[in-house]
């Protein structure tokens, strides 16, 4: 009797629900359509929390930013941030309740230097200029961080799902990639409309390049790394010409630069290039640039080349015009604003993410350029260092320096000790895949998107806990070598 009340309530409220969604589409308001598919994906994540990590993962690049569309200041990643943020409380109730992380991995120097980022974002989101923007800006952080990076942990040790992780990212982008070729050729392929044809999966061209180059050493690696089928070939040559094309016609000079920078550091690995004389070299350049520097300040004002250009030699060119080119200049305005505003408040800074908040009054008439901007509505400090450093003050940029740093010692170290194999492999293309971010990262940032932190904190967990794991399979090598 009681189960026929309960459904008899269960009935009750579904037609309640179902004549009320009625009337409100009826009004042209859809906002009851979300409780059935939050429903669906708080059962998900309680339940199936790897299929739904996957279901993020698969829709990341074809995520679109709420703010696009209703204005204001909501900057909402759907559907992909409501999920992190769903795991992000599920992750931490299962902490507190019990603590699901290997004790190595919490004292992992990367997992330290994560867990003391959130710490100082924290402190410095008190002492901010505007506090509600800062702890907004830290919530973000922890839904980025800690379902990517601390869940995904957990979830690659099942080394299967490194490959769906792989994959689904690869597959959703080259639908994006498609779609943003499509719609170029209707215009010619010409570069002013290869800034925006990528909206609204992209914002701009520049985050759009990054990503692409983030990707493109992974196909390298799957081409020539591993034993693949031929349709599984044929794919994978096919995704390197399309990304390729839409790299080239992205327009985007730094991942060009990224990607240069990344083949160099594969060769210098490949052949065991010793660090002694990367030094060694890294000096005698340093004292040729502090001798030639009067030199090469003539060369560089001398340099008219113009990234609008069909020419590709002038596109390369252009990269060092700081004379005449907008898009260079503009950069080096905001960058001098951020150490301006570092210089005011050189230990705390001015909170994160407040600079395209802040950073206006500190721009000089002299360094603004045609695209300059009071109204903040341009993007931030164009740097994922020296954001940090106007924000967080130096100890922020040191941080992330440090952190930047260490990811690519674990995965250059993690490579050399490895036996060889599809594992190996896959470090290699991540480390060169995150090099490409991090070199591009000095020229801009997009660590505040989903479509860059998935992948690279996503990558970086990928090599933690191969870290971890080839660390314990050589000290039980080691141990049964000396019981023998």
């Amino acid at each position: 009797m009681k189960a026929i009340l309960d459904m008899r309530w269960f009935y009750i409220l579904g037609f309640l629900f179902v004549g009320f969604n009625v009337y409100y589409i009826y009004k042209g308001d859809l906002i009851l359509n979300a409780i059935p598919i939050g429903l669906l994906l708080i059962y998900a994540a309680i339940y199936h929390m790897d299929k739904l990590f996957l279901f993020m993962v698969m829709f990341t690049p074809l995520s679109i930013n709420i703010e696009e569309f209703v204005g204001g200041s909501i900057g909402l990643f759907i559907p992909t941030e409501l999920i992190l943020f769903m795991i992000l409380l599920i992750v931490f109730c299962q902490f507190l309740m019990k603590n699901q992380f290997d004790i190595a991995f919490l004292k992992h120097p990367i997992t330290i230097i994560f867990t003391v980022q959130l710490c100082w974002i924290f402190v410095t989101s008190i002492t901010s200029e505007l506090p509600l923007v800062s702890f907004k800006f830290l919530l973000t952080k922890l839904w980025f961080i800690i379902p990517i990076y601390f869940f995904g942990y957990t979830f690659f040790k099942n080394e299967k799902n490194i490959y769906w992780f792989i994959w689904l990212y690869i597959a959703s982008l080259a639908i994006v990639v498609l779609y943003t070729l499509t719609n170029h050729a209707m215009y010619g392929f010409d570069e002013e409309t290869g800034h925006w044809v990528m909206w609204p999966f992209f914002k701009d061209h520049t985050s759009y390049g990054a990503i692409l180059a983030l990707i493109y050493p992974i196909l390298f690696g799957f081409l020539f790394g591993r034993k693949n089928s031929a349709l599984v070939q044929i794919t994978l040559v096919f995704l390197i010409v399309l990304f390729g094309f839409g790299i080239i016609m992205s327009y985007t000079r730094a991942a060009w630069l990224s990607l240069l920078a990344a083949l160099i550091i594969y060769l210098l690995i490949r052949f065991k290039v010793r660090f002694k004389y990367l030094m060694a070299l890294g000096g005698v350049v340093l004292v040729y640039v502090a001798l030639s520097w009067t030199q090469i300040l003539h060369s560089l004002e001398k340099n008219n080349a113009e990234h609008a250009t069909e020419n590709m030699d002038e596109r390369i060119e252009s990269i060092a015009n700081i004379t005449t080119d907008a898009s260079n200049l503009e950069r080096l305005n905001r960058w001098s604003c951020a150490v301006r505003m570092w210089e005011q408040r050189p230990i705390l800074g001015w909170g994160p993410g407040t600079y395209a908040m802040v950073y206006a009054p500190f721009q000089l008439a002299s360094g603004m350029s045609i695209i300059s901007t009071n109204s903040g509505n341009r993007g931030n400090a164009h740097s994922e260092y020296l954001g940090p450093l106007s924000e967080q003050g130096l100890p922020g940029m040191i941080l992330m320096i440090v952190l930047v740093g260490y990811i690519i010692y674990t995965g250059i170290t993690l490579y050399i000790r490895m036996p060889d194999g599809d594992m190996r492999m896959i470090v290699m293309v991540l480390l060169l895949g995150l090099i490409t971010y991090f070199i591009h990262g000095i020229l801009n940032n997009y660590l505040d998107t989903d479509k860059a932190t998935v992948p690279v904190w996503g990558f970086t967990a990928i090599i933690v806990m191969l870290d971890l794991k080839y660390k314990k399979a050589a000290r039980k090598n080691k141990q049964t070598n000396l019981n023998q």
